[in-house]
Parts: C-alpha cells; structure tokens; sequence
C-alpha cells in the first residue's frame, strides 16, 4: 500500500472513531433527558451534565484530529 493508501486509511479509521464518540455523546444524553423525565434529576442539573459531555466530545474529537495529522505527517514523511 502506498503512503496515500495509508493515509486515506488513517483517515477513515480517524472518522469512524468520531461517528463512536459522538453515539456516545447521543447516548448519554438521551440518559439524560430521560432521567429528566423520570424527574431523577433537576433541570439545572441534566444541562449542566449535557454541557459537561459535549465538553468531553469535542476533546476527544479534537485528539482524534490531533491524531490523524500526526499519522499523516509520519505517512507522507516515509
């Protein structure tokens, strides 16, 4: 496989990680909003928890970005 093939791969495996951090974000805040419904949690409580996990999403979605272009860089470099 050539360095473009490798990098495409890397890209690939990069964005599939993204689509599961983000059906974990969904996930946790469907939790939420039931908790919320159910009346197991205070308003002020679920969307501070929301902010909490989007604050963790875009982390790991920027260290998965962080990632890919150091994969790339080390890629293009061979």
């Amino acid at each position: 496989m050539n360095a473009y093939g490798c990098r495409h791969g890397a890209e690939h495996e990069g964005e599939e990680a993204k689509v599961a951090v983000r059906n974990v974000r969904r996930d946790a805040n469907t939790q939420l909003k039931d908790m919320l419904k159910k009346h197991d949690v205070p308003e002020d409580e679920e969307k501070r928890a929301q902010d909490e996990v989007q604050k963790l999403t875009d982390k790991a979605v920027a260290d998965i970005d962080r990632m890919i272009a150091e994969k790339e860089k080390e890629l293009m470099a061979v």
